[in-house]
């Protein structure tokens, strides 16, 4: 199959910086949608993958999987989109497309594998494996690439591909609406946009934060409460009090403190990914009939429907734009958690 060079950012060893670097890109198929990159965002499962820190990550790599761009070239058999328009690329770039998962819309449960947008074997170029967002222009499937709403931050708009999907697919799933009280636990890149998506769904929002200086963040993003954890009164008083909470939490914490804080029937949902186990205590679920449970990203069809929603209600992420030469030290300050509260690299820095 003939291919493209493009150039892009990527490194060859979890002990390297990013540096500049030329990768192949497939020539278009004809269901294949090409677009030039506009803004990619940096989630933190970028800087897990370059630090090799799951295991099999594949070299050299280029991250990136909140890829925001404008067509350039559509393959003859492709009918949503045209040149010129805004496409968008998340996670999922390709799945089996015939399992029960597959067909009911749940790609991220395909039984025979994703294909991720970055560091998973390449399903269209024999022994190639699939490079990300930090590069000049991206080819996709169709059906796995995204019509993007012409968001007025449109940068801003980019996390919403990864992080957006990761925190409202949990919330439609346990049903946020105006009868529920949502809590989210933890404000970070994900944990912000579940407030202002949960806020928007019609949800009473409480945050639970271990930090003072977030107290006051978490209202200005739109929550309506703010618990400091480590206050043992403001903690007793909210217990039994919420429907859902989303744990954005990625390192290891106590959940059964928070278990304590469902009603009856509520659910703690997981999308933060602790590198540890996390224990739970038998009665903390079974008094109440509470559910400690876990959500994946989401499929294409969702993904889709999070964009319009967010789109509709003007939610974007709370956003530092950032040069493709300074993507190393963004990393290291996201290592650090010094972000408020994503970085998006305007890849027209790549020139």
């Amino acid at each position: 199959m003939s291919t493209t060079t493009v150039k892009a950012y990527g490194t060859s060893a979890a002990d390297k910086p990013l540096e500049a670097m030329e990768i192949k890109r497939r020539a278009l198929k004809a269901k294949d949608v090409a677009f030039e990159i506009l803004y990619c965002g940096i989630c933190h499962s970028d800087l897990h993958q370059i630090k090799n820190d799951f295991g099999g990550t594949m070299w050299p790599i280029v991250p990136g999987h909140e890829i925001v761009g404008r067509v350039t070239q559509i393959g003859s058999e492709v009918s949503n989109f045209k040149v010129g328009d805004l496409a968008a690329v998340g996670c999922i770039v390709d799945s089996c497309g015939h399992c029960e998962h597959c067909e009911e819309s749940l790609e991220m449960f395909c039984e025979n594998g994703v294909t991720f947008s970055f560091n998973s074997p390449d399903t269209y170029m024999e022994g190639e494996h699939t490079y990300g967002g930090f590069s000049k222009t991206y080819v996709c499937e169709e059906k796995y690439t995204l019509k993007m709403p012409a968001f007025e931050d449109l940068a801003s708009a980019a996390p919403l591909l990864c992080a957006g999907i990761t925190v409202y697919s949990p919330l439609r799933h346990w049903g946020a609406g105006p009868d529920k009280k949502v809590g989210v636990l933890g404000i970070g890149g994900l944990g912000h946009l579940a407030i202002k998506i949960a806020k928007a769904m019609g949800s009473e929002v409480t945050v639970f934060t271990t930090s003072p200086a977030k107290v006051e963040d978490a209202k200005r993003l739109g929550a309506d409460k703010a618990v400091l954890s480590t206050d043992e009164a403001q903690m007793k008083a909210a217990m039994g009090s919420q429907d859902i909470i989303i744990d954005t939490v990625s390192a290891k914490h106590d959940v059964n403190q928070y278990l304590g804080m469902l009603k009856v029937d509520g659910s703690l949902v997981l999308v933060g990914l602790p590198p540890e186990a996390l224990e739970v205590g038998a009665f903390n679920v079974v008094m109440g009939r509470k559910s400690f449970s876990g959500s994946n990203i989401g499929g294409i069809a969702e993904t889709q429907e999070m964009l319009d929603f967010c789109y509709e209600h003007n939610i974007v992420a709370e956003s530092e734009i950032i040069t493709m030469p300074e993507v190393n030290e963004a990393f290291e300050r996201l290592e650090k958690g010094d972000v408020k509260y994503r970085f998006v690299i305007d890849m027209a820095s790549l020139n």
